[in-house]
C-alpha cells in the first residue's frame, strides 16, 4: 500500500539515523543572499526555471541546492507543506508512470539501487508530489521528473535533517 505521489509513491519507513545513508555534502549546495525576497525562515522555496531548491535560513539568507524538477507537461507551481518524511521508502510507480514504462515491477524496495526515491523522501500535502533523492545523479539540474522534485541523496539528507511536518513549500517557475 504505497502513498501515490506523482511520479513517485513512498510505501515504507525505516528507522534510523538519515544522515549515515549518504556520504558528504555535494560540493554544489551553498549559503546565498535572496536577493530582496522576503520569505519566513524555515520555508521551502524551488524555482522551478533555475532548476534550484532555498531553504530560507532568515531574511537575507537561504541555502541553495540543485535539484531535478518536472519535465515539460509536468511541471506545477503552488504552495504545500511537507506532510510526511521517509527514510529509503519502496516505490510503486503510479499509472502515468507505469504508462510509460510498462516493464517497471509494481513496487521497487527502498535502498535499491533501482528505487528513483534515494535514500528519504518529504512528501507534500496533496498526495502527489514529494522532495526526494535519486538514483541517478546526473539527473539533477535537469527537466526531469514527472512533477517531484529530485536532490543528490547528500542534499535531500541535509534537508531532511532541517525541516519538519509542516515546513511551507513554495514553487515557482
Amino acid at each position: 500500500m504505497g502513498l501515490r505521489i506523482a511520479g513517485c509513491a513512498v510505501a515504507l519507513l525505516v528507522f534510523g539515523s538519515v544522515a549515515a545513508l549518504a556520504p558528504r555534502p555535494a560540493a554544489a549546495r551553498e549559503i546565498v543572499a535572496l536577493g530582496g525576497h522576503r520569505y519566513a525562515p524555515g520555508t521551502i522555496l524551488v524555482k522551478t526555471g533555475e532548476r534550484r531548491l532555498y531553504l530560507v535560513l532568515d531574511d537575507d539568507t537561504a541555502i541553495r541546492y540543485p535539484v531535478g524538477v518536472g519535465r515539460k507537461g509536468q511541471q506545477w507551481t503552488g504552495v504545500s507543506r511537507i506532510d510526511g518524511k521517509y527514510v529509503k521508502p519502496d516505490w510503486a510507480p503510479p499509472d502515468d508512470i507505469r504508462r510509460d514504462n510498462p516493464k517497471l515491477p509494481v513496487v521497487i524496495p527502498g535502498g535499491s539501487p533501482r528505487n528513483p526515491m534515494g535514500v528519504a523522501a518529504l512528501t507534500l500535502e496533496g498526495g502527489e508530489y514529494a522532495i526526494h533523492g535519486t538514483n541517478q545523479p546526473g539527473s539533477i539540474g535537469g527537466f526531469v521528473s514527472y512533477g517531484c522534485i529530485r536532490m543528490y541523496n547528500q542534499d535531500v539528507v541535509d534537508l531532511f535533517e532541517r525541516v519538519g511536518i509542516g515546513t511551507p513549500v513554495i514553487v515557482t517557475q
